[in-house]
């Protein structure tokens, strides 16, 4: 009986030290599995970020697009809407005191405004050839006009917001 006894305990020993080396074994092993799962998570958080921002920047995209489309289109229609409006001029040029043609023009004017096109003021003001198509250049009329001056306007130029949608035709002095 001794001898199982003894037998038992070289096992128990021998179970014990296996054991010791199982949980060493499975602490590093633990330690590495953390390691492991703690650089999957890093990875992950990154894509998670990453998808994140290029989402933003895909919403942010598609606004410009829409707002870029949007104000192509108004640019479109109003480049097609000025020719009505240097016909009502020409139109007023020739009958100033037709009541229709005035009440067109204001018409036309208003819903110029509302859209947001504005005319470049052109006569009296310095030659800028951003806003300005000279088109002839003049002696100037008197002492008081400085050179590059615009003194008459043949065509009104328009705006639309910050954008010129046609440049003025004018006359410049010399």
């Amino acid at each position: 009986m001794e001898e199982k006894n003894e037998n038992m305990d070289a096992v128990e020993i021998e179970s014990v030290s296996v054991n010791d080396k199982e949980e060493k074994i499975s602490t590093d092993k633990q330690t590495e599995i953390i390691e492991n799962l703690n650089n999957k998570i890093a990875e992950l958080n990154d894509k998670y970020l990453r998808m994140a921002a290029e989402l933003e920047n895909t919403r942010r995209r598609a606004t410009l697009d829409v707002e870029s489309v949007s104000r192509n289109r108004a640019m479109s229609v109003a480049e097609k809407i000025l020719p009505v409006m240097d016909a009502v001029q020409s139109a007023l040029k020739h009958n100033p005191e037709d009541e229709g043609i005035k009440s067109m023009q204001r018409a036309l004017e208003n819903a110029f405004t509302q859209i947001g096109i504005t005319k470049i003021e052109s006569v009296g003001e310095i030659l800028n050839p951003q806003f300005h198509n000279a088109i002839q250049m003049v002696e100037k009329p008197n002492d008081k006009t400085a050179t590059n001056t615009i003194i008459e306007e043949m065509q009104t130029g328009y705006m639309f917001g910050d954008t010129v949608l046609r440049t003025a035709m004018v006359v410049v002095s010399k």
